[in-house]
This record gives structure tokens, C-alpha cells and sequence, in this order.
């Protein structure tokens, strides 16, 4: 289902064997759109440090207890690496982290989430003695790379300026996640600094640019067709009909309809 990650938002996080903390914010890779870290508080339990934890490790969300259940003991999250969530997260402290679970890294491969995982990589097994052949061939490729892995975090794109192709139409106000994926379907646009309209939907690939300096978002539309598209009703997420209406007025492909999607943004079994 679809939801506002702002829901999200101080969701208790439960470990196998307990409760760990709270969600507090989020990190996502800005070319594939996709949720690869939840930054968990864990106060009083660890005296306020702050863990990453991977939808990968997430199992369903309980929305009506604001429940987040993972499979991870808190030993192991009490043990993880330890990462400054106040700056940018680097590769190599994604390779610490994904080594550590005994995850396979993302990049590097097909799909927002790769094709599947590979044998030997479990959740929750922890430590060098954890790595599958995959993931210890991985890191050795990426140790000295230094790649950017174009991580952002969700609280910092909040009230982005939004232009369209003919003016300004509002600012960022909430981002729409597929919380089977963690795939970002959608940003929320609040109009109210225009036209003291409603809330619309844009999908990440209809932005033509986005400015991280400058904290601005540029989208391939025209101001009218952002007033006329259907609005967003905060109370009810989008149903698969509300985005039907909504890419037929933009006159876009559905994302649903590619006969790629499986391998392109599924989790991995």
C-alpha cells in the first residue's frame, strides 16, 4: 500500500526480541528513488544514539499500532557500526552497515533492491562471520572507490520550492512510499503558496531537476495541468484508480503497467 512517510514517523521499532526505539527520519537514494536507511532513535534505551536500520531487515508494518517489526535481535543493533546520522551517510558506511547485517549491497546491479539475494546473505546474522562470498566480494570492489551513493535525507527535501515548466506551483509537504518496496511512488506538493489550492502528486520521474544547493525542484509540467490533475486527500492514501486518473491526465505511462516492474523495484525474497 501507499502511504505518507511523514506516518512513518515515530513508529516504534521492534526487534526480535524487544523494542529498539523510534523511527525519526529517513535516507533515499535520489536516482532510483527508493528508501535504503530508516534512521532509528534510540533513546532512553542506548542513551540517544541513533541506528540504521535497512528495509530489508522490515517486515509488514503494523499501521494501526504504529508498529515496525524487523528481524534483527537488539544485541545486534546494540553492536552495529556506529554512524554520525547528523552528516552524510558515505558508501563506505553503507558497506560497514550492509557487511555487518550480512545484506547484499543495492548498487552495482539491475533493479532498485538488485534481481534477489544471494545465498548466504541472512538477515540478521552480524559480523565478519556473516559475510557471504557475494558481499566480501562487493566490499573488496567498492572499498577504495569512493562512491557517492546519492543518499538524501527525507527531512531535508521537506518544503522544497517546486517549479513547473511556467512558474512556481508550491512546495514539498510529504512523500508517498510503497511500504512493500520502500519505493518512493510520489512527492506531495502543497499549492497554498500559489493559488491557496489543494494538494497534488508528482512522481520522481517527472522531475526534470532538482537543485540541492538551492533546495528547489524543477518537473516537467505545466502549471494548469498541476492545477487540474486530481487532488490529493491527505486523510485516504492514493488507491491504484487515483493514480490511473492521475497519469491519464498527465498522459503518462503507469508505472504498474511496465512488465518490468518485479525485477525493477520488488524486494528481495
Amino acid at each position: 500500500m501507499l502511504h505518507d512517510i511523514n506516518e512513518l514517523r515515530g513508529f516504534s521499532v521492534e526487534a526480535t526480541d524487544g523494542p529498539i526505539g523510534h523511527v525519526r527520519d529517513f535516507y533515499f537514494d535520489d536516482r532510483e528513488w527508493a528508501i535504503r536507511f530508516l534512521v532509528v532513535d534510540t533513546d532512553p534505551w542506548l542513551k540517544g544514539r541513533r541506528v540504521l536500520v535497512s528495509p530489508l531487515s522490515i517486515g509488514n508494518p503494523d499501521w494501526s499500532a504504529r508498529r515496525l517489526p524487523i528481524s534483527l535481535s537488539r544485541a545486534l543493533v546494540r553492536d552495529s557500526p556506529d554512524v554520525d546520522t547528523s552528516k552524510p551517510v558515505s558508501r563506505q558506511h553503507e558497506i560497514e552497515q550492509y557487511t555487518y547485517y550480512g545484506f547484499p549491497f543495492y548498487w552495482g546491479g539491475p533493479g532498485v533492491w538488485r534481481d534477489s539475494r544471494p545465498e548466504g546473505a541472512l538477515h540478521g546474522i552480524g559480523g565478519a562471520a556473516g559475510e557471504s562470498a557475494f558481499v566480501q566480494a562487493q566490499r573488496e570492489m567498492h572499498r577504495e572507490r569512493g562512491d557517492d551513493p546519492h543518499l538524501r535525507a527525507c527531512d531535508a527535501v521537506m518544503n522544497y520550492r517546486v517549479h513547473a515548466a511556467d512558474g512556481d506551483i508550491g512546495h514539498v509537504d510529504g512523500l508517498i512510499v510503497d511500504d512493500q518496496s520502500w519505493v518512493i511512488r510520489y512527492l506531495v506538493i502543497n499549492t497554498s503558496d500559489w493559488w491557496l489550492g489543494h494538494d497534488v502528486l508528482v512522481a520522481p520521474q517527472w522531475i526534470d531537476d532538482i537543485s540541492w544547493l538551492e533546495g528547489t525542484v524543477s518537473i516537467a509540467l505545466a502549471r494548469r495541468a498541476v492545477k487540474d490533475a486530481p487532488p490529493y486527500d491527505r486523510a485516504a492514501p492514493p488507491d491504484r484508480e487515483h493514480e490511473r486518473r492521475l497519469y491519464r491526465h498527465h498522459e503518462r505511462r503507469g508505472y504498474w503497467r511496465s512488465s518490468e516492474r518485479s525485477a525493477a523495484d520488488s524486494m528481495p525474497a
